[in-house]
Formats: structure tokens, C-alpha cells, sequence
């Protein structure tokens, strides 16, 4: 969903025989789900295994999550094949009819919007922190003095004006096609970069790793790092149109392509997860990130790959969730811009959207399931609604409490 998927297919497909229109192979498919799905909700793996109350916790629900993931998946592409639809509301709106279909405008539209909350959120951290290293490296000195022009807010206001509002307003953003690995290419470095930090570290401390615990605390913090998961691995909005898109339609290459793309993915978010939980242990931000220091070459470029990434996905995100633009793309930015500033904590907008992906990972899928296959439709739909009922209601808690 975070890519220009015609423009990310038309560089990686091969034609169909007899046919001039770009075609997937399966390499190029299995690219842009991981592209699809990998971003800025790594930055928040760490904190999450923190708050779950250890690594076999957050891996345990990891790999349950992953079975409801991957048949997501599966769903989508079979109801796909049978509705002959090539994306995903219009799937949804012929397999579960036009009230559910209506329904899934309404979330992806809010599910858009929060997600470029969100990756304004990871700009303003990373824009932080390099202020911060630019200052000492040119002073000398560790903290920035306070001035209106320093201020993080201000930045993130002049980076929206200068760079992601002129990006937005084009009908067609062709600076995709070269941009279109840069996501993918920041989450490898920062997982690999995560590794070599931790094992080149002289002390871990064993008293910042949180103790585990019994009883309902247990299992509420393993639930709490659910929506940190379903953002994480959310690439099912995209997943029709890269079906659509195959050479191979059957549903055993399907299930294989699924499957590949998300053990990929589970390798990547563990690796981050769990070395970054070990690296900090209590003391991890909700951006992995901000808990590195502010002169640390190696994560200076981490951060900025990401923001340079997040920047370039900033327009394509706005431009699947308006259609009128220069009105709306200015009111989309100016309103995220603000919720952004004012949003406590990155971990307290991924926990509403977390909440918001479940309708995409568990209850459409699950509807779709009850109407083609009805038996493991129903699981998902209580999974789904239980998911969103309980991460919501904890998200809006926290925010509450936290204003």
C-alpha cells in the first residue's frame, strides 16, 4: 500500500505470453510485498517486544499472527481470482456486497490518513535527532539552544512545505520508479546496522531487561504488541493489485509468493526486534532510532534513508486516499501536520492504526472467507473484531490519559 504499485510493477515484470501487458514474475512480486509491508513500523519492533514482556513473548505472538497474516492473503488473492476485481475495495464490494464494500472505503481512507500521521511522526523524531548531531558536530557542544527556528515542530512544518507539498501536488509521481527500493533498503541497513550495534557493545545491561510477569498484566501485554504487528505487515490493501499483476495467477504460486514474502518479512522484523530489545532493554524508545545517539554515524544514515523514503512515500500515500488536489492535498497535509505535532508518542498513533489494520488483515478477509468458504471466515472475523476492539480501546486509553 506505501508504493506506486503500476509504476513498481512496470520496472519488474516480464510480459505475459501473447500479451503486451507488464506481467509479475515471481521475484518481482515477492519485491513489492516487501516494499508493500516494510517501512516505518520497524522503527517501533523493539518497543514493542519491550512492552510484551520479553523475546518469546513478542515471537510467539508473532507466529500466531503470521497464520492469520498469511490466509489473508491466500483469501484475497482466491476472491480476487473469483471476482475478476483488481483491487481491494472492489473485491471486498463484490464478494461481501456494497454496505461491506462502503465500509472498507471509509477504513482505508482513515487507515491512509492515520499512516501519513505516522510517517510524519518518524520525520519529526529523525529530523530531532539530526539537528542535534549537525549542531555538536559543527559547535562542538551537546545540547541546542531553544529558538522558534530549532524547534521540532518548526522543521517538520518547513520540510511539509518545502518538500512533500510540492511532491503531492502532481497527478503522477514518476520519482517513484526511482525510489521505489529506497524503503526496502532502509529497513535491511537498520536491521543489520541493530545486529552489528548490539554484538560491538561492551556492557548489556541485564537489569534494563523487563522481568516477566503472570496473570491478566501477561496476557495484556502480549496482546499490546498486536497492533505494532498488524502495521508492521500490512500489505494486504496492495496485495490484490500484485495479483492481479502476476504472469502466474494459480493459487499455489499465490500461496507460495505469500508465504516467502512473509517469512521475509518476520525475519527482518524479529532480527530488529529482538536485538533492539537487547541492546535497551526498558530504556527502548518507540523509535528504535531515538535511542541511539545523536553522533552515531552508522544511524545518522539509517536515519536518514528513512526519511528520505518516508518522504517520497509521503505523496503516494495522499494520493491513494484524495482525489480532488490542490484543496484537499493541502487540507490532508496540513491536518496530519498537525496531529503529528501534538501526538504524544509514535507508539500511540500505530496503536490506533494497528487497530485500523485489523480490518484489513482479519475481518474483510474473514467476511470474504465467510461468503467463499465460511469455516475459517468466522475465526478471523471474531480474531479481527476482538483485535481492533481491544487495541483501539487501549489506544484511546493511553491517549487519553497521556492529554
Amino acid at each position: 500500500l506505501t508504493e506506486n504499485l503500476p509504476n513498481s510493477i512496470s520496472l519488474l515484470y516480464k510480459p505475459a505470453r501473447g500479451s503486451e501487458a507488464p506481467r509479475l514474475g515471481s521475484c518481482g512480486a515477492v519485491f513489492i510485498m516487501l516494499k508493500s509491508a516494510l517501512g516505518a513500523g520497524l522503527l517501533n519492533f523493539p518497543w514493542a517486544f519491550e512492552k510484551a514482556g520479553g523475546v518469546n513473548r513478542a515471537i510467539t505472538v508473532e507466529l500466531v499472527s503470521l497464520i492469520f497474516l498469511i490466509s489473508g492473503l491466500v483469501i484475497l488473492g482466491y476472491a480476487s481470482s473469483i471476482s475478476r476485481q483488481n483491487s481491494y475495495h472492489e473485491v471486498v464490494r463484490d464478494v461481501c456486497g456494497r454496505r461491506i464494500g462502503q465500509l472498507c472505503q471509509i477504513c482505508f481512507v482513515f487507515n491512509l490518513f492515520m499512516i501519513s500521521v505516522a510517517f510524519l511522526v518518524v520525520v519529526q523524531d529523525q529530523l530531532d535527532k539530526l539537528c542535534l548531531s549537525l549542531y555538536e558536530t559543527v559547535t562542538g557542544c551537546k545540547e541546542m539552544p531553544y529558538h522558534w527556528y530549532t524547534d521540532e515542530s518548526f522543521a517538520l512544518c518547513f520540510m511539509c512545505l518545502l518538500l512533500i507539498l510540492p511532491l503531492s501536488i502532481p497527478k503522477e509521481i514518476s520519482i517513484q520508479k526511482y525510489t521505489s527500493v529506497l524503503g526496502t533498503l532502509a529497513a535491511s541497513y537498520l536491521c543489520v546496522a541493530i545486529i552489528v550495534k548490539y554484538y560491538i557493545k561492551e556492557e548489556h545491561r541485564v537489569d534494563l531487561i523487563p522481568e516477566h510477569t503472570d496473570g491478566t498484566h501477561s496476557w495484556a501485554s502480549m496482546f499490546s504488541v498486536v497492533p505494532t504487528i498488524c502495521f508492521g505487515f500490512q500489505c494486504h490493501e496492495a496485495c490484490i493489485a500484485i495479483y492481479s499483476s502476476m504472469e502466474n495467477k494459480k493459487l499455489t504460486h499465490w500461496i507460495f509468493i505469500s508465504v516467502v514474502s512473509m517469512i521475509f518479512c518476520l525475519i527482518i522484523y524479529t532480527l530488529t526486534g529482538v536485538f533492539g530489545f537487547l541492546t535497551f532493554g526498558r530504556e527502548v524508545a518507540s523509535d528504535i532510532l531515538v535511542s541511539y545517539p545523536g553522533n552515531d554515524v552508522v544511524m545518522i544514515i539509517a536515519r536518514l534513508l528513512f526519511g528520505i523514503s518516508i518522504i517520497t512515500i509521503y505523496p503516494i500515500i495522499l494520493l491513494l486516499g484524495s482525489r480532488c488536489r490542490w484543496l484537499l492535498t493541502v487540507l490532508w497535509i496540513t491536518v496530519t501536520l498537525l496531529v503529528a505535532i501534538y501526538a504524544p508518542d509514535m507508539s500511540d498513533v500505530i496503536s490506533v492504526i494497528g487497530g485500523i489494520s485489523a480490518f484489513f488483515i482479519f475481518i474483510f478477509p474473514g467476511e470474504a472467507s465467510m461468503m467463499l468458504l465460511t469455516g475459517w471466515g468466522v475465526v478471523t472475523v471474531v480474531a479481527g473484531a476482538f483485535i481492533f476492539g481491544q487495541s483501539t480501546t487501549t489506544a484511546v486509553m493511553e491517549l487519553t490519559h497521556k492529554f
